[in-house]
């Protein structure tokens, strides 16, 4: 059975760093991405990685803050969220798919973690 899980969400005032985890079990994936949702709105793309060199990808609104990674002994995958911003709150998902074609688009994903809520104040 494939499970997504992740961790690291929490609560940080704005200009803060989080750090959150998905371990995956059950099989390895080529492509990983995170995406967010916040209330309202949308789920949308914010990073990814793709094969085993690890290419990385990033929606405009995270350059130069967030940082994707992979340990693929460890099955996971990191998504490293410094300068936080309370635009940046949201219930962030990890997602994953076959395949090393770069997607942004949450339905080219196949499975979904349960989420993890990131609350940045201001």
């Amino acid at each position: 059975q494939v499970q997504l899980v992740e961790s690291g969400g929490g609560l940080v005032q704005a200009g803060g760093s989080l750090r959150l985890s998905c371990a995956a079990s059950g099989r390895t994936f080529s492509s990983r991405g995170w995406f967010r949702q916040a209330p309202g709105k949308e789920r949308e793309f914010v990073a990814a990685i793709t094969g085993n060199g690890g290419r990385t990808y990033y929606a405009d609104f995270v350059k130069g803050r967030f940082t994707i990674s992979r340990d693929n002994a460890k099955n996971t995958v990191f998504l490293q969220m410094n300068s936080l911003k309370p635009e940046d709150t949201a219930v962030y998902y990890c997602a994953a798919r076959d395949g090393i074609v770069f997607y942004s688009i949450a339905g080219k994903y196949d499975y979904w973690g349960q989420g993890t809520q990131v609350t940045v104040s201001s």
